[in-house]
């Protein structure tokens, strides 16, 4: 299959985009995208590269064609069809031992050489010419220079496959690993887990993940030292924000439950404005996925269905 051809029919003959416009993209689309920043969860703020309308479109039809081309390890569990966080948490919900690692700056980091390595994995051979293109349909140059750097994006409709794609080879080196010694493993996005119930299993985890990196992809992508966490049931422990209990299950937590019961009491007293309400729906749908016992509790404290009036999107 040609990619480039392919995603040039589709494009063209449901008259979605113009052949002037694609062609375009294909030799500037890196520069197409609206630059804006968010707050992180606990500190700071995080960079968002949203791509153009039109080039969104072409990185939709894009993601549809490379999708069955490229593998994904079965330990991945973010932008998977069928899974989840509560998936993933739930993966190691029996373990007494965790460890936690993050990768940094984890979609900047992956560049077009790293998607050249990724393409070659899986048997897809481009020229120079349409590699280039192609790159410029699904990178982002943040300094809009000739020839600047090219990252993933945050906020690109084909960055979540991609990233997934580059780290077949890794997830399935520490997977094999794992699985020698007793010990469970899961990626989710940049977050990776560990979990086991042989004790000290896991120390020695954060430097042979270390040296993969490294071997696999040359220093370009690295480990945020600072979020590797030890934990075991003698203390806290969570998975992509979801607290594992000591008798194995997995809850959302105190202090969550005590913000959402303040949010419903609020709510019953007419004290929230919309969008207040409306977070407070999605709270309670959180909750109710990953813990539904606790909704019920909920609903009995306050003697009536105003809970699962709620959730039913009733006023």
């Amino acid at each position: 299959m040609n990619i480039l051809t392919t995603l040039r029919e589709q494009l063209l003959t449901n008259n979605v985009i113009m052949p002037q416009e694609f062609e375009r993209l294909e030799v500037r689309g890196s520069h197409a995208y609206k630059v804006y920043s968010i707050p992180k969860r606990k500190a700071g703020r995080r960079t968002i590269a949203h791509p153009s309308s039109k080039l969104k479109i072409c990185q939709r039809h894009l993601n549809a064609i490379l999708n069955p081309l490229l593998k994904v390890h079965d330990s991945s569990y973010a932008y998977v069809k069928g899974r989840s966080i509560k998936d993933n948490a739930l993966v190691h919900s029996h373990s007494a031992y965790v460890l936690k690692m993050d990768f940094q700056n984890f979609f900047n980091s992956i560049t077009p050489t790293i998607l050249r390595q990724c393409l070659i994995q899986n048997d897809i051979l481009l020229s120079v010419n349409e590699l280039e293109k192609l790159e410029q349909l699904i990178f982002w140059n943040p300094s809009k220079k000739r020839n600047g750097k090219l990252i993933l994006s945050v906020g690109s409709p084909i960055s979540p496959l991609i990233s997934n794609a580059i780290m077949y080879p890794f997830d399935k080196i520490i997977n094999d690993i794992c699985t020698k010694h007793g010990i469970n493993y899961t990626r989710y996005a940049d977050d990776i887990t560990f979990s086991t119930n042989i004790k000290n299993t896991l120390n020695k985890l954060p430097e042979i993940v270390e040296q993969l990196i490294i071997q696999t992809y040359a220093g370009r992508i690295i480990i945020n030292k600072r979020k590797t966490v030890f934990s075991s049931k003698k203390h806290n422990r969570h998975v992509t924000g979801i607290t594992l209990t000591n008798d194995s299950k997995i809850s959302i937590g105190r202090s969550r439950k005590r913000y959402i019961s303040s949010l419903v009491f609020k709510y019953i007293n007419k004290n929230l404005d919309i969008d207040e309400i409306n977070h407070m729906k999605g709270m309670l749908a959180f909750a109710y996925n990953i813990e539904p016992i606790y909704i019920h509790r909920l609903s009995h404290k306050y003697k009536v269905n105003i809970v699962e009036k709620i959730l039913r999107g009733s006023n």
